[in-house]
């Protein structure tokens, strides 16, 4: 377990901020199933944030940055309808092109907060009904299951659909074109199902791809033209995008990967428009704080309403239980706010305001979006990179973001992922070694001479070995990554680029080399001259 250390000249700005902070937020509840209190009813406006808090924040982001060695990263926070504070750190991409508040990003899942509202758009419209089952807007849709025909609108905006993300994943795909989202969900016909619809939380991106197409089949808009028309516009984000094209038009930043857990190498990752809908539109830090703007200010952002009052109520709604503490609602998790306590004080609905918050998680990208509505505080942040082998660092600067805010000091980082996924690039140069060992050995057999002095059993042996290591790399490759991941090889192979550059190689020689091995060896023992005494 290792931890990012934090300097002790937090002590005097965070006492500061606690004190300017008194009275800044009112509990709400955040019970699983519950109406947020403050969702339709804006509350009255607050103590202003103190400079310090924004100072404090800023250090923290450039200390983080700096230990890490991000790329890029830019903050945005907002407060009773307005832009209180922004700031960017670092660069964009390799030219050393600054990175900005208004530099789009790659968003990952806070994408699927605005499926959620162009879906509750067309709920208001409608043409949708949330209790209605799929298959009344897309008569064709099905699963490898018969219970697909339950599941409704609304099962697939709380994530409850039945459906798993590693029977669902497209995140491999390069598909580039309007009609790629379409052929996703058309895909899942071979999906199984999971769950029950309805019946648990079951996190997959394919919930959200399936509600853009449903937006685009009752709007009768291809759904990037829907978002451009009835969010960015009226909500001013006039830099956020449906396609990788326009983005980088647009000046997008480059994603960045840590490879081999020691260096950050601007990478390129797929961002198939298949999912548009649910991870790869690009906005920036700005922009998304104007989202978060409309949503604290139930729906209006400057004199345009994108939502009523009470779709945004339902919307911000928990009506699945992730676990104890946290609930998911239409695109958005909940949970107390326990960043605004102090250390040691036990979490709880009725101690601590409610929190609505998301994070994208990519190959080479992170970003976060944070609502309180009791206090009308909302942040965005984005930054052009991940550390797929252990992105609770990242999150981490999430949270500790909202500590500052609330006056709390900043947390140490501790990293929760498990040893595999912290050193999967070694597991997989292991392998190649192996696999290029094992090559090494049969070749050095099949290139002697069948009368040179062998041992019997040494050809068995090259063979049997070289088998069994075949046989481990393709049940860790096919079978046991793929379950512990949530996902499938496609995808671990294209968004976990250090890893898929020595999977690659693995994969070939554990499916390619056996068969012919195994026959030369077999050729080369019945060719021995011992064989035939």
């Amino acid at each position: 377990m290792r931890e990012i250390s934090w300097s002790s000249r937090w002590i005097l700005s965070c006492f500061l901020v606690a004190c300017l902070f008194c009275g800044f937020t009112t509990p709400a509840p955040a019970a699983v199933g519950t109406q947020p209190p403050t969702a339709v009813e804006k509350p009255a406006a607050g103590p202003a944030i103190p400079d310090e808090a924004f100072e404090a924040v800023d250090a923290f982001l450039r200390e983080q940055i700096n230990a890490m060695g991000l790329p890029g990263a830019a903050v945005v926070i907002v407060k009773d309808g307005v832009q209180v504070h922004s700031a960017a750190f670092g660069r964009a991409d390799n030219s050393g092109r600054p990175m900005t508040p208004q530099t789009p990003v790659l968003l990952a899942s806070t994408t699927k907060s605005l499926t959620a509202i162009a879906v509750m758009q067309q709920v208001e419209a409608g043409r949708l009904r949330l209790d209605e089952p799929v298959r009344t807007y897309l008569p064709w849709f099905t699963l490898r299951d018969s219970r697909s025909s339950e599941i409704t609108v609304r099962h697939l905006l709380h994530q409850a659909s039945g459906m798993a993300a590693k029977d669902t994943a497209f995140e491999g795909s390069d598909a580039q074109g309007p009609e790629a989202i379409e052929e996703g969900v058309r895909a899942l016909s071979g999906s199984p199902l999971a769950g029950v619809p309805g019946e648990a939380f079951g996190y997959a991106n394919a919930n959200f791809n399936i509600l853009g197409l449903l937006v685009q089949t009752v709007s009768g808009q291809p759904f990037g033209d829907y978002v451009q028309q009835h969010l960015f516009e009226p909500l001013e984000m006039s830099h956020s995008h449906t396609t990788r094209a326009a983005a980088r038009t647009d000046s997008a930043a480059a994603g960045h990967s840590l490879w081999f857990g020691t260096f950050w190498q601007q990478t390129e990752v797929p961002a198939p428009t298949t999912g548009m809908p649910s991870t790869t539109m690009y906005a920036s830090a700005e922009d998304k704080s104007h989202e978060l703007i409309a949503l604290l200010d139930n729906g209006l952002y400057r004199d345009r309403r994108i939502l009523r009052p009470d779709s945004v109520k339902a919307l911000l709604e928990p009506r699945v239980r992730v676990d104890e503490s946290k609930g998911y609602a239409m695109g958005w998790f909940t949970r107390p706010l326990v960043e605004s306590a102090a250390p040691g004080e036990p979490p709880g609905p009725d101690t601590h305001p409610l929190l609505v918050e998301h994070q994208g998680e990519w190959g080479n990208s992170h970003t976060y979006q944070a609502l309180v509505p009791s206090s009308g505080l909302g942040v965005a942040m984005v930054i052009n990179a991940n550390d797929t082998s252990a992105p609770s660092r990242l999150k981490a600067m999430d949270t500790n973001i909202l500590r500052i805010l609330h006056g709390q000091p900043p947390a140490p980082a501790v990293v929760q992922e498990d040893w595999l996924q912290r050193y999967s690039w070694a597991v997989s140069l292991a392998l190649l070694l192996a696999e290029l060992l094992s090559l090494w050995l049969a070749l050095s057999v099949l290139r002697r001479s069948p009368a040179a002095a062998d041992k019997p059993w040494t050809p068995w042996g090259v063979g049997l070995a070289g088998l069994a290591l075949d046989g481990f790399a393709l049940w860790l490759c096919f079978i046991y990554a793929p379950a512990k991941f949530d996902t499938n090889l496609a995808v671990i192979v294209r968004q976990f680029p250090d890893v898929g550059a020595l999977l690659v190689p693995v994969l070939a020689l554990a499916i390619i080399w056996p068969v012919p091995r195994t026959v030369w060896l077999l050729v080369r023992m019945r060719a021995r001259p011992d064989i035939h005494r």
